[in-house]
């Protein structure tokens, strides 16, 4: 899971809830659309706060950045049914909040991991509102095989289980690396916290997407949106080698992180927010 590296918002950004016609998402917000807007779109078991510190930086760089909870994802409500939950309905929650930030100038699109999954079927269905898309630790299809398996045992955990999450988050975190780095106290009571707030089946429904997203990139590279493949040195996920392949047939332009495995986002964030600056700057100049 991506944590973030703190938790405070910077001074110069606010936390509000985006009105669009399919509801109202809580978003952090900072910056204004000088060059433009980037909308970031979490992973799996994320939230906004995964990218709470890119908002200083790219607000710096002359941005207007908003982070979102997708539906039933922390602070965003969401149905207690599976059916809302699908592909094609977070693609369409992505285009309307896409909708309501259309008028602060070019809008790019970040999608992290599961976010970057997506950021694709969004523009696969309309690419219309957007300048860029970057895919940031996000593949060409399912995750590994190594990676479905405890996905696929979170899933049943949560299918059985699904009214007692935190007994699902104690068994989760049991099977951390005894020799992982402790959390804060007040970052591991953040990440209980959006946890038990995550709508269980928000969290099924996306983690079958996960295990069994087809290779959509031949459909994707058709279209003439400029496009960034950014990751960490080493990814779990998706290997670096599959997403330097993917951005090799997608034509896109490609950075790797220094220092940084999945999330870049919250592990190198003054460069990732700089690799990205520059992209977008990259566009306008040409």
């Amino acid at each position: 899971m991506s944590k973030p590296p703190r938790l405070t918002l910077p001074p110069a950004a606010r936390a509000y809830r985006l009105d669009t016609p399919r509801g109202a998402f809580a978003v952090h917000e900072a910056g204004e659309p000088v060059r433009g807007t980037a909308l970031l779109i979490p992973g799996f078991t994320g939230s906004k706060e995964d990218f709470i510190a890119l908002l200083e930086p790219l607000a710096a760089a002359g941005f207007r950045v908003v982070a979102v909870d997708g539906r039933g994802q922390y602070e965003s409500p969401g149905p207690r049914e599976e059916s809302a939950y699908e592909l094609h309905e977070l693609a369409l929650d992505l285009l309307a909040q896409a909708g309501a930030l259309a008028a602060a100038g070019p809008l790019h699109l970040v999608g992290h991991s599961l976010g970057g999954l997506i950021s694709r079927a969004a523009v696969l269905r309309d690419p219309s509102p957007f300048a860029s898309l970057t895919l940031m630790s996000s593949g060409p299809a399912a995750i590994t095989e190594e990676q479905q398996a405890r996905t696929k045992l979170l899933v049943a955990a949560l299918e059985a289980m699904r009214e007692d999450m935190p007994a699902v988050w104690e068994a989760m975190r049991a099977q951390d690396p005894a020799d992982a780095v402790p959390d804060s106290p007040e970052l591991a009571a953040f990440l209980r916290e959006r946890w038990l707030a995550t709508v269980p089946e928000q969290l099924i429904t996306t983690g079958r997407i996960l295990v069994s997203e087809p290779d959509r990139v031949a459909e994707l590279a058709e279209l003439p949106l400029p496009k960034l493949v950014l990751s960490g040195e080493v990814d779990y996920a998706w290997p670096v080698p599959l997403m330097d392949e993917m951005a090799a047939r997608l034509t896109a332009s490609r950075v790797v992180i220094e220092g940084a495995e999945h999330s870049p986002n919250a592990e190198n964030p003054q460069l990732t927010a700089g690799s990205l600056a520059t992209f977008w700057r990259s566009l306008t100049a040409q």
